[in-house]
Formats: C-alpha cells, structure tokens, sequence
C-alpha cells in the first residue's frame, strides 16, 4: 500500500533505491541513490518523498542492518523521519521503497523508548558476559586514558 504524504509531490516520491558503495559520503546527495560506508557503518540518502532532507543511519547491532543481494540494497528496521516536517516512514527492501503509515507522536515516543531499552538491554548483556577481572581492568584502563 503506497501511502500519500500531504505536500509530498507524487512526481518526486520514490518506489526504488539503487545501491552505491563509498568510502566517505558524497557532500551532494542524489535522489534514489542508498550510499553505504561500510568501513565507516554509515549510511546515507535523500528521503524517498522527495522533499530533499538527508537521512543518516547508523549501522550496527544496536542500529540498523544492511544488506544486499541481486534485487537491490535494504535497510531494516525501516527509516521514520520524525524530526523532518514529512514525518516520512518507509521500509527499503530489496531496492524497494515500501511506504509505511505515519507514527503519531505518542507512538513516536514508545518507539524510541523501546530502542533505548533494546541497547540498554545489549550492552548490559555484553557487561555481565566478561568476567570481574576484565570488567576490573576495563574500568582501570578508562581511569587512565586507556
């Protein structure tokens, strides 16, 4: 289901992404285009609605996931651009945009709490799993610059 935006031009919403591969992102951003460091765990593109906004995300364990495969990049969990005046929200999947309801901002609220929670909660796994010692030493190494 594609869903309209109010002041989104149906000209300039997008419904594919293509990949391209960088070492550092690109100071001018094209539209349609997925720019992936993966040296750097970044990645960035012109939001699909076409109103010109840059979208930044994180790659990591606790952030968003990349892939790629014959089909075309994806991106997961999908891209909500909340602090944007489109409020944009949108899965990219296989080269693929796929439009996704807008978040009201008590939803927006629950969501950020509960990826506050997901990190929390991995970090705190990766704490407990290194034994006394180490989480010693770790602790005296950061005392000192370390």
């Amino acid at each position: 289901m594609i869903v309209r935006l109010p002041g989104a031009r149906k000209s300039m919403k997008l419904d594919q992404i293509k990949l391209q591969r960088v070492e550092f992102m690109p100071k001018q951003l094209e539209p349609g285009i997925l720019y992936v460091s993966e040296k750097y765990r970044a990645v960035a593109h012109l939001c699909a609605c076409g109103c010109g906004a840059k979208i930044r995300t994180p790659l990591g364990i606790t952030e968003w996931a990349f892939t790629d495969n014959t089909a075309g990049p994806s991106l997961w969990p999908s891209v909500g651009n909340w602090q944007q005046a489109c409020k944009s929200h949108y899965i990219i999947d296989g080269g693929e945009i796929i439009w996704c309801g807008t978040w009201t901002p008590e939803q927006i609220m629950a969501g950020r709490r509960a990826e506050q929670a997901r990190r929390k909660a991995h970090y705190d796994a990766m704490y407990v799993k290194r034994g006394l010692f180490n989480r010693v030493w770790q602790w005296l190494k950061s005392l000192f610059g370390g």
